[in-house]
C-alpha cells in the first residue's frame, strides 16, 4: 500500500539586496537612537528588514527584536520579508502594529491579575452604545445640534471626535475643559458624553476595549505594574519603527515608555508622507519629537525617474521643515518618466479621460494591462463611476477587496438587496433578481 506524506517545499533563497551608502549606515548602526528620514521609493522598508536580519545574524535573539508599524498590511509584509531573508519561520511575530502590541500588553496584564482575556469592541457594538447614550439624554447637547442627534452622520462625527480625544490622552473632564476654553459648547457636551461612554463600556463590558482606548490602556497598564514594564523592557531590547509619521500622540507615548533604556531605537519616517491626520496622526511628529537624534537621510529613489523626481521635488522643496530627505536622485537605469497634468470639469469627464489614456497605452504602446494602475483619493466616491467608464472602454478592472466599500462587496450586496425586498416587496423585479446590487442611497431601517 502506498504511503503519502505532506512535505513542505524548501524556501527559495532570497538574495540580500544591494544597499546604497545611507542604507548601509542604518544597517551598520552600532546602537542607541537613530532617526531615518526616507523619501518615497528610497527603500526604507528594505532598510529596516536588512537591519533586523543583520542583528539576528549577529547573535541578537529574535525575541528581543520588535518592529512596529502603522497598519496590518505593512506588518504582514515586514514579517514575510524577514522570514524569507532568514530562511525560516519564527516563534513570535517580529513585526506588529502598535495596536497589536498594545493588545498583547493588556493580555499579559489581565493574565497577571487573573482577569478575563481582553477583547476589542466591534464597530457595531460601539455604534449601539453611542446611539443608546445619545438618545438617553438629549438635553446635554446644544440646541443647534438637537435636530441632528438621531442621524447616522452625527453618530459618525461624534465617534470621530471621541477617538481623536482619547488618542491625545483626554478624558471626559479634560475634553469639556478644552471646549470651555475654546468656546465650543459641542465639545463641552461631548466631554460629559465621553466620560459616560467610558463608564458604560467598563461596567457593562469588563475587559472589552474601544480601539481608541487600546494604546492608552496599555500605557496605563505598564505604568501601573512596574514588574510588567521591566519584563517588557528587558524583552524588547532593539526596537525598529516604520511609518512613524502616521503615529498619534498616544502611540508616541507608549513607544517612549517602552524604549527607555533600550539598546537600540531606529525610527523611520517622512513628515511629507503623513496622510492619516484624520485618524489622529501628526505630520510634525517626526521633526518635533526627535530634534536631538542623529539622522540618516535616504536619498536614492528606486521608484521614480529623473523627470518624475524633478516635478515632485519642486513641490516638496517648498514644504516647511528640514529638507535633506527631499533632495532625491534616481537610481541608475530608472526611466525618466513623464508627468501630464489635466484639468477636467467633472468626475465623469475625468473617468472617461482616464479610460481613454489606458486604452491608448495598451493599443498604441503595447503596454500590458497588468502594468497599469489608477490611484484615487476615495474609493467610496470615485470607484463606481470610474469602474463603469473603464469597463465601457474595454479596460479590464481589478479592485483589491480591501478597497471595495462594504456595501458593494458581493455577499453584502446580495444580503442588503434581500432585506430591501423583504421590506419593500414591490421592488423585487426580474432585473433586481438577476443583478442584486443595492442602490447607493439604500439605508437599513
Amino acid at each position: 500500500m502506498s504511503e503519502y506524506r505532506l512535505v513542505r517545499p524548501a524556501r527559495p533563497a532570497v538574495a540580500p539586496p544591494r544597499l546604497d551608502d545611507a542604507q548601509r549606515r542604518v544597517v551598520e548602526h552600532p546602537g542607541g537612537p537613530l532617526l531615518v528620514l526616507a523619501g518615497p521609493g528610497t527603500g526604507k522598508t528594505t532598510t529596516l528588514v536588512e537591519a533586523a536580519v543583520a542583528r539576528v545574524e549577529a547573535g541578537t535573539p529574535i525575541e528581543q527584536l520588535l518592529m512596529l508599524t502603522f497598519g496590518r498590511r505593512a506588518a504582514g509584509e515586514l514579517r514575510d520579508r524577514i522570514t524569507a531573508r532568514l530562511g525560516g519561520t519564527v516563534r513570535e511575530p517580529v513585526a506588529r502594529t502598535f495596536h497589536s502590541y498594545a493588545f498583547g500588553v493588556l493580555r499579559l496584564a489581565a493574565l497577571a491579575e487573573r482577569l478575563p482575556a481582553p477583547r476589542l469592541l466591534s464597530g457595531p457594538e460601539q455604534d449601539v452604545i453611542l446611539r443608546e447614550l445619545v438618545s438617553g439624554d438629549l438635553s446635554r447637547w446644544p440646541p443647534a445640534l438637537r435636530p441632528a442627534l438621531g442621524t447616522r452622520a452625527f453618530a459618525g462625527e461624534l465617534r470621530d471626535l471621541l477617538l481623536r480625544a482619547v488618542e491625545r490622552g483626554l478624558d471626559g473632564p479634560s475634553l469639556a475643559a478644552l471646549g470651555r476654553r475654546r468656546g465650543r459648547e459641542d465639545w463641552v457636551a461631548a466631554g460629559g458624553f465621553l466620560q459616560e461612554y467610558l463608564d458604560v463600556t467598563s461596567l457593562a463590558r469588563p475587559g472589552a476595549w474601544d480601539p481608541a482606548e487600546l494604546i492608552q490602556a496599555a500605557t496605563d497598564a505598564l505604568l501601573a505594574d512596574p514588574s510588567l514594564l521591566a519584563r517588557e523592557r528587558a524583552q524588547r531590547r532593539r526596537i525598529l519603527v516604520d511609518e512613524y509619521q502616521d503615529t498619534d500622540p498616544a502611540q508616541a507615548e507608549l513607544l517612549a515608555l517602552l524604549a527607555d533604556g533600550a539598546d537600540e531605537l531606529i525610527i523611520v519616517g517622512d513628515p511629507d508622507q503623513s496622510i492619516y491626520a484624520f485618524r489622529g496622526a501628526e505630520s510634525r511628529a517626526v521633526p518635533d519629537r526627535f530634534d536631538d537624534l542623529p539622522v540618516v537621510a535616504l536619498q536614492v529613489s528606486r521608484r521614480a525617474g529623473g523627470a518624475l523626481l524633478a516635478a515632485s521635488r519642486r513641490v516638496a522643496l517648498r514644504l516647511p521643515g528640514r529638507a535633506d530627505h527631499r533632495r532625491l536622485t534616481a537610481a541608475p537605469a530608472i526611466p525618466p518618466g513623464r508627468v501630464d497634468v489635466r484639468l477636467l470639469r467633472s468626475s465623469a469627464e475625468e473617468a472617461s479621460y482616464l479610460a481613454g489614456v489606458l486604452r491608448a497605452a495598451h493599443l498604441d504602446d503595447d503596454l500590458p494591462w497588468s502594468r497599469m494602475a489608477v490611484l484615487v483619493r476615495s474609493t467610496a466616491t470615485t470607484l463606481a463611476m470610474l469602474r463603469r467608464a473603464l469597463i465601457a472602454a474595454g479596460v479590464p478592472v481589478i479592485v483589491p477587496g480591501s478597497d471595495v466599500p462594504l456595501a458593494e462587496q458581493p455577499a453584502v450586496a446580495h444580503l442588503l438587496t434581500a432585506l430591501r425586498c423583504v421590506l419593500r416587496p414591490d421592488e423585487l423585479t426580474e432585473d433586481v433578481a438577476e443583478h442584486p446590487t443595492p442602490p447607493a442611497t439604500f439605508q437599513m431601517l
